[in-house]
């Protein structure tokens, strides 16, 4: 039994000599030749398995107690980024030296393996050198501490700085200048070594399969905040350029250059033979891809108001988020971020009407460029178009852009175009070869061809539904044109109306054709009367031309009263009287308020020629008569409302030709005092007066719009005598049945509701518990 005992020990001393690491040590003298001995010996004995099983437990053993603790004991937190590059370059290198001391053992135990009848799979695979790197990678990962990325990310950066940056041509630099890749002066250049050692490492960290589980997840988050500080340097603030295909060149030649250095070792491209590796660089690339397009797309999104208002300057950053819009899933961001831009920065009180006007045709444009479903373009502007319907001045603003002359005007332009293109459109086809189906978040309920064929001049348009209010502020503003000017063009005012009338039809601005005819009929009619002999005698003292007006065809005039001095009346019955004998049947209704006077005044040795309002004109002829006068004198005989009077004499004060000698009496300023009164000192007055007289003298389309629904007060006061009191949907409801003749019957409950809420301010309703009457007498 003695020698049974002693050979057994024998026998186990071999093994161990073969195999040390079951003495907790990694080093042996065994030679091949002498394990082949010792080979034999355990498959004599029959205990390959067991032997097997038990070198791998120790071997999990020692990875565990000084392998891995050895390796993490170099991940040391530090915020010296080339302190943390040589501490994962030492913690690597320690490693693959350990693992380099078990390679004679690992080999002796494949040969063990294979004498094993069980093919049990070592550790999850087929081979003990697969089966032992998964146990390195499961042992390391399983001691894994909090902060192991910050020296892993530091050897990163430090080495993509240089790949980046890095000139290694130093030869005709000055020993004073800075090296871009490791910030060293050049003469002291530590690059080389840098791309030595990253190369070195990475090489190594692949053979011990550790580079994807240990430093994957650091290099994704370095390489995009690489690529976030890429896009924010080379593409903040500037928008004519097109930077997606800079970026992509970027991304490329230095990024996937650099990522695929790291997998291959060193190489510029992976073996056609290693799929794996071609495989996760492909990979790499697509989420990389992705990444890059998405932070693109956000900060032009965030650009996105300034891309419109400078459009189509730039036009390159618009095409530059088309293509991304493709790429991401970011359209839903986008209408959401720039809808609030747009209500932030432009629908408020501050932005004046022209201006949310510039900025919303320029969005019409670019965002139609962007997205030629026009379902971004619907979705964004809808709180445009709700604020400017709101603005009472909006429809005049068109209408003036509309017909604005010289460069810069946009909407002029778009009318021009329009016309230029309209014989182009009609002989179109719909290209069914290029038909592009709407987006999945547009609405099923709109047409797509409808909202494709809005140009910008529609959706003005549309923001009130109604051709007829944009018309009739037309003629509100061709009218206005009219009587404001001395010397009328009306070839230009046709050429406008004849662009119009391709816009908006024929029919709709007849109205205007028969405007511009009565200027050049009054013109001929002038001349007639002028060569009256009947006539002629009292143009002696003043001349005067007179503008016909077809009243019918004209919008409603400013009610305002104004009593003219004797002789002008005279004078225009004269011209009336010379009217009808050259008309016949027909007369004529002055409109004293308007029109313009040409005036000539001396005050010593004062001399001013003026074009001024015949209030104006009225007013200091009444000073000629008698040069002192109270306001409540002016106010008897002119007829007009003193606060009217008090306004508008300020006119002639900022001139220095009329003075308040006290409160509400005016007097003539004569001889040298005249001459003192400087206009400088009433600059800002004279300005206002200026502005006033320059202020239409037409109804606009809102007080248009309430004469019309007096209309319905008879009916109405009818209603709640009989009725004692009606809610407002009654009051509706009866003014459809009843009024449906009426012009203007097409009155929305909103818009009764307001003009309702103007006769309860006005005390001439009551609105009591949501019930309208009348106020008891």
């Amino acid at each position: 039994m003695a020698n049974k005992s002693d050979e057994l020990k024998m026998y186990w001393n071999k093994i161990n000599y073969a195999y040390p690491i079951l003495n907790d040590t990694l080093f042996t003298d065994c030679s091949d030749a002498e394990y082949e001995e010792i080979q034999q010996i355990i498959v004599g004995l029959g205990v390959q398995i067991k032997i097997r099983d038990l070198i791998l437990i120790h071997t999990e053993k020692y990875l565990r107690q000084h392998v891995a603790p050895s390796f993490w004991s170099k991940f040391l937190k530090t915020d010296e980024e080339v302190k943390g590059f040589q501490l994962f370059k030492s913690a690597v290198n320690d490693l693959y030296e350990a693992m380099s001391s078990f390679s004679p053992m690992i080999t002796r135990l494949g040969i063990l393996n294979n004498s094993c009848c069980d093919n049990k799979p070592i550790y999850g695979e087929r081979d003990v050198m697969s089966g032992f790197k998964q146990l390195l990678r499961a042992t390391l990962l399983s001691q894994l501490p909090l902060d192991f990325q910050v020296i892993i990310n530091h050897f990163y950066k430090v080495s993509f700085n240089v790949f980046d940056n890095a000139e290694y041509d130093n030869s005709d630099m000055g020993e004073d200048v800075m090296c871009s890749g490791c910030w060293n002066e050049y003469s002291d250049c530590n690059c080389a070594y840098i791309v030595k050692v990253f190369h070195d490492t990475n090489r190594k960290l692949v053979e011990l399969t550790l580079l994807e589980r240990l430093t994957g997840q650091v290099l994704t988050n370095f390489i995009q905040q690489r690529i976030e500080l890429h896009i924010q340097k080379l593409c903040t603030g500037t928008f004519d350029v097109s930077h997606i295909g800079f970026l992509e060149n970027w991304l490329d030649t230095t990024v996937m250059s650099w990522l695929t250095r790291i997998y291959c070792a060193g190489a510029s491209k992976p073996h056609k033979v290693d799929k794996d590796i071609q495989n996760a660089v492909s990979k790499f690339k697509q989420k990389l891809s992705y990444y890059l397009y998405h932070i693109y797309t956000k900060l032009r999104i965030d650009q996105l108001f300034n891309i419109i208002i400078v459009y189509p300057d730039s036009q390159p950053a618009v095409d530059d988020i088309k293509l991304c819009l493709d790429k991401t899933d970011l359209r839903a961001t986008l209408c959401k971020k720039l809808q609030n831009a747009l209500e932030t920065r432009l629908l408020h009180p501050g932005v004046n009407t022209p201006d949310i006007l510039t900025a919303y045709i320029s969005a019409i444009r670019a965002l139609r460029h962007l997205d030629p479903s026009g379902v971004i373009l619907e979705t964004v502007t809808k709180p445009v178009r709700n604020y400017l319907r709101n603005r009472e001045d909006t429809v005049r603003s068109v209408v003036s852009s509309l017909t604005e002359e010289g460069a810069g005007s946009e909407l002029a332009e778009e009318l021009a175009k329009f016309a230029a293109e309209t014989d182009e459109d009609l002989e179109k086809e719909e290209d069914w070869d290029n038909w592009v189906p709407d987006p999945k978040d547009a609405d099923p309920k709109v047409n797509g061809n409808d909202r494709k064929a809005n140009d910008i001049i529609s959706m003005l348009v549309n923001v009130y539904g109604s051709k007829e209010l944009f018309v009739n502020e037309y003629r509100t503003l061709l009218a206005d044109r009219l009587l404001a000017q001395s010397v009328i063009n009306t070839e230009k005012e046709i050429r406008y109306l004849e662009l119009l009338k391709l816009r908006f039809g024929e029919s709709q601005l007849h109205f205007c054709e028969v405007m511009l005819k009565d200027v050049s009929d009054s013109k001929r009619i002038n001349s007639l009367i002028q060569q009256d002999k009947n006539f002629e005698s009292l143009n002696n003292k003043f001349a005067s031309n007179a503008m016909i007006l077809s009243a019918q065809f004209w919008p409603p005039f400013k009610d305002e009263s104004l009593e003219l001095p004797e002789e002008i009346k005279q004078h225009f019955e004269a011209y009336t009287k010379s009217y009808e004998a050259l008309k016949g049947n027909r007369t004529l209704s002055w409109k004293p308020h308007l029109g313009n006077v040409n005036i000539e005044i001396e005050i010593g040795d004062k001399k001013l020629d003026l074009t001024v309002s015949p209030f104006n004109a009225t007013l200091i002829m009444h000073f000629q008569t008698k040069p002192e006068w109270t306001l409540e004198e002016l106010h008897q005989i002119m007829k007009v409302p003193i606060t009217i009077l008090r306004r508008k004499i300020t006119y002639w004060q900022s001139l220095g030709i009329i003075s308040e000698r006290s409160t509400d009496n005016f007097a003539l300023v004569e001889g040298s005092d005249g001459n003192k009164s400087s206009c400088s000192t009433n600059q800002v007055q004279e300005m206002i007066c200026e502005d006033e007289e320059s202020e239409s003298v037409m109804a606009s389309a809102h007080d248009q719009r309430e004469g019309e629904l007096q209309v319905f007060w008879s009916y109405i006061v009818g209603m709640l005598t009989n009725l004692d009191s009606l809610p407002l949907e009654r009051i509706h409801q009866m003014l459809k049945m009843f009024a449906s003749q009426a012009p203007g019957t097409e009155c929305s409950l909103q818009e009764l509701r307001q003009f309702l809420d103007t006769k309860v301010r006005t005390h001439q309703l009551v609105l009591q518990a949501g019930m309208y009457k009348l106020p008891k007498t």
